[in-house]
Formats: C-alpha cells, structure tokens, sequence
C-alpha cells in the first residue's frame, strides 16, 4: 500500500488549510487588494475629452496602419519564397 503517498497528501492538505486564514490579513497591506473602491473626480470638461478621443481614433488609425504594412510585407516574402522553391 503506499500510504507514505497519502500521508503526505494529507499534510499537504492541512498546510494549504492553514495558509488560507492569512489571506485575509494580507488583503489590507500594499500588495494586497484593499476593500475600498477607488473614486475620481471628473475634471475634465467636454473639449479637453473630445481632444482626447480625437487623439486616441488618431493614434490607432496610425497604429493599424503600419501593421498592415507589415503584415502585406511579410506577405509578399512568404509568397515570393514559396514561388522560388516550387
């Protein structure tokens, strides 16, 4: 029989079970989660969100941009190479 395997299973059990009353005195401390939400105040007014909408359509249009770029790259290589050898 191997209860070696169960003994230590069951010590493994019980240490597990005595880890978790800890959790909930670290759930306070800097690395933990706190209990508080967190609230903001909206200060910014309609303009100052619209530049910053603008912004971000901006900064993603760029974005999609180059990686289409890339990808009709990569494309024409893989093509190219896969024409070359048959």
């Amino acid at each position: 029989m191997s209860f070696g395997v169960v003994q230590s299973a069951i010590t493994a059990i019980k240490n597990n079970k005595s880890l978790m009353s800890h959790r909930d005195k670290l759930q306070n401390t800097l690395s933990g989660r706190s209990r508080s939400k967190l609230e903001f105040k909206n200060s910014a007014t309609e303009a100052d969100l619209e530049k910053i909408r603008l912004r971000l359509k901006h900064e993603n249009k760029q974005k999609r941009t180059r990686i289409l770029i890339v990808f009709g790259m990569l494309m024409i290589l893989v093509i190219s190479v896969f024409i070359y050898f048959f």
